[in-house]
């Protein structure tokens, strides 16, 4: 790590230290601040984000569960290196969820659900004209979560948002490759029009569509980066 590049924590926050300490590393590690492979100096990231190293350490542990970081013994802990086999399993498993997440929305939506997801759509639009990207990942992230909800799933749900962080991490990249997140925004209104008309097949369908699509601008997006991932 080369020079401060963290902000340190809120401590008025009402949250837990550790968890601050947790979402600004996971969050330093999605937006890419922390590159892949860089190695991670517990005294380092204490002194950038003002704490001690015992909240460093009770992070890196969950991270590693995560899958955002790899303890090397003896070497210490590194941002996990992403290789294509895990960017294809994590994408293999959520186009079939969010395919039956849409299918089982188009049968159960609200009104009241549609509307919001019509305003996500509003707002999304509104973001990728202003060059948002944090307020672009937020409102697409809100918008699958209308869609988690509409399906009226509970534990389909939860299996997705065991997979949130990495999905995150994922969608950042995606969405940040030039062009994606206007196909994105017209692969959203294919998605809406599906539910809308209570085809549960075709909504379905151009779900998992949209994340393969995601998937490849990823993947496009790390070659244009000149990254080579292991196999």
């Amino acid at each position: 790590m080369d020079g401060k590049r963290l902000t340190p924590v809120n401590l008025d926050s009402y949250k837990p230290l550790r968890e601050l300490v947790l979402e600004a590393i996971r969050e330093a590690i999605i937006n890419g601040t922390l590159k892949p492979r860089e190695r991670l100096m517990e005294i380092q990231l204490a002194d950038e984000l003002g704490v001690s190293r015992t909240p460093i350490r009770e992070a890196l542990r969950k991270l590693e569960l995560e899958g955002f970081i790899v303890m090397v013994p003896r070497k210490g802990a590194y941002v996990a290196d992403l290789s294509f086999k895990d960017i294809a399993d994590v994408f293999e498993i959520r186009a079939a969820l969010e395919g039956l997440a849409a299918g089982l929305a188009a049968e159960r939506i609200t009104d009241e659900e549609l509307e919001e997801m019509e305003r996500y759509l509003v707002e999304k639009a509104d973001a990728i004209a202003r060059n948002d990207m944090e307020r672009l990942v937020e409102v697409d992230t809100g918008f699958h979560d209308i869609i988690y909800r509409a399906s009226r799933n509970e534990r389909l749900t939860s299996i997705i948002n065991n997979l949130r962080e990495q999905i995150q991490r994922f969608r950042t990249m995606s969405l940040a490759y030039p062009g994606r997140s206007k196909r994105s925004l017209e692969e959203h209104r294919n998605i809406i029009e599906a539910i809308q008309s209570r085809d549960a097949q075709l909504a379905r369908q151009v779900a998992q569509e949209h994340i393969e699509n995601a998937e490849t601008s990823m993947i496009e997006a790390i070659k244009k980066d000149g990254l080579s991932l292991p196999d």
